[in-house]
């Protein structure tokens, strides 16, 4: 691909990500991005003389030679991050070059205010280790933010005005994005390159994940500093859960009859898959699954009176369900890379070979505990292992769905037992099996641990789950 650009520059302020958005940038072989490079107080990065050979005072003298030498000496494409209160000479050379790429990062003003407290406060302005986060509430001053907001919101007005006149456009991110994959390859498409990252860089970590009520000290009167105008979304809780695909492969058809299961990973599979096998007089593994898109649309064409259903399983049960099979026990369906990084890393107190005479009930709440708090950082962006479908929220997943199409049916698990031979019999399936027995997963059944503790953990965890589903304790 040829790129209509040279270089580029990453319009940005303190606290929106920028320092994220670099490392992915820098992910690529294509892009070198050479951070503050017109800092007034240094060049590039702290404590740094140079960039490319060019010194700080070089760069005072002739901000155009750095321009330039960024342009033709990086590796890849060229780059630097630049905010409001930066070299202006630097702005203008920029702004006016048609060839330079312009990326425009925002973050909702509240948050990036409350993070600037934050961080003022903590000293960490970098989170590499989420066990090294230092915690810090912000205390809210009104003029102060007026003044912060009244600062990016000119800065914004002066790049579309300047955009706009010189006719030219910029790749707009927002912070909640700097977590999809898709749109940083979106980003590397719009500078010119073909090149695709597999995953992103995972060395920094969101540092304050939490909502802004948790953030504030003075939280309420914040509120009503700001009332009438919740352009903030002040009561709005982050989402760092990366937007999840349809995961078409996963579903699974009926042998003749026209059902259709669209799993939640995690939930009540195996029964399903039995009871869809059955219905048909066949096993489970003899149901088509593993289907493209265009084999499920001619699937549905085929099966006119088709109907599609997913079951829902109670975020405690599933969460359980997922520390079992996936984490604790050491077996075909265990995901070992990210065991390991659970044990190693964040510590997770389980056995290396798995459950052993001493793993008792006491030590399996105690993981498990554990094993929701590592979880809470993964759903947060702080980990660097993915967020897999096994522990993704369930909201998330049936949104992925919907990229293909929404289930006709949203069932609960306790409702099952009922509602699927009803759906059989309203298919013209006569005298449809009753429901296997669920499955039992190993060492121990969550009754033998389950506490007002875990449930307050894990509706804290999955709280979009419980308000979006109707959640209410698991017992």
């Amino acid at each position: 691909m040829t790129s209509r650009f040279d270089y580029f520059v990453l319009f940005a302020e303190m606290r929106t990500g920028s320092n994220l958005l670099e490392s992915n940038l820098n992910a690529f072989e294509s892009f070198e991005c050479h951070g503050e490079a017109f800092n007034l107080l240094f060049i590039g990065y702290p404590n740094r003389t140079e960039i490319l050979g060019v010194t700080q005072a070089m760069r005072e003298g002739d901000p155009k030679r750095l321009i330039e030498t960024i342009r033709d000496q990086s590796n890849g494409m060229g780059g630097f991050r630049f905010f409001h209160d930066h070299d202006p000479r630097a702005l203008e050379i920029c702004l006016e070059d048609s060839r330079c790429a312009k990326i425009i990062l925002n973050r909702n003003p509240a948050e990036s205010y409350v993070s600037l407290k934050i961080a003022q406060e903590t000293g960490q302005w970098k989170l590499t280790n989420v066990k090294r986060r230092r915690d810090a509430k912000a205390q809210f001053d009104a003029a102060e933010f007026e003044a912060h907001l009244d600062t990016l919101q000119s800065f914004q007005r002066l790049l579309m005005e300047r955009l706009q006149k010189t006719g030219q456009t910029a790749f707009y991110i927002g912070y909640e994005d700097l977590n999809d994959l898709d749109v940083i390859n979106g980003l590397a498409s719009f500078l010119g390159s073909d090149e695709k990252l597999e995953t992103l860089d995972t060395k920094l970590k969101i540092q304050n994940p939490e909502p802004l009520s948790d953030k504030v000290d003075n939280f309420e009167e914040m509120a009503q500093a700001l009332a009438g105008q919740d352009r903030f979304n002040l009561t709005r809780t982050p989402d760092f859960e990366p937007r999840r695909g349809p995961a078409v492969p996963g579903f699974v058809t009926g042998l003749r009859a026209p059902l259709l299961f669209m799993p939640v990973r995690s939930g009540p599979e195996k029964q399903i898959k039995d009871w869809l096998g059955a219905l048909d007089g066949a096993r489970a593994e003899d149901l088509p699954t593993k289907l493209a898109q265009k084999d499920l649309r001619k699937w549905k064409r085929r099966n006119k009176l088709h109907r599609s259903f997913t079951v829902l399983r109670h975020p405690v049960a599933r969460a359980h369900d997922a520390f079992c099979r996936r984490i604790l026990n050491r077996g075909p369906e265990c995901f070992p890379e990210i065991r390991r990084t659970m044990r190693n890393f964040h510590k997770l107190p389980i056995p290396g070979p798995g459950p052993e005479d001493g793993y008792d009930r006491r030590a399996h709440r105690t993981a498990f505990l554990a094993y929701l708090e590592i979880i809470k950082a993964n759903l947060r962006g702080q980990t660097s292992f993915r967020v897999d479908a096994s522990w993704a929220t369930q909201s998330s997943i049936v949104s992925g769905m919907a990229n293909f199409m929404l289930p006709d049916h949203i069932l609960r698990e306790d409702e099952m037992a009922t509602a699927l031979p009803a759906l059989a019999r309203a298919m013209g399936c006569d005298d449809p099996p009753p429901m296997p027995e669920p499955e039992f997963v190993t060492p121990f059944a969550l009754t033998e641990i389950y506490d007002p503790e875990i449930e307050t953990l894990c509706a804290e965890i999955y709280q979009k789950d419980y308000v979006m589903f109707g959640f209410g304790p698991w017992a």
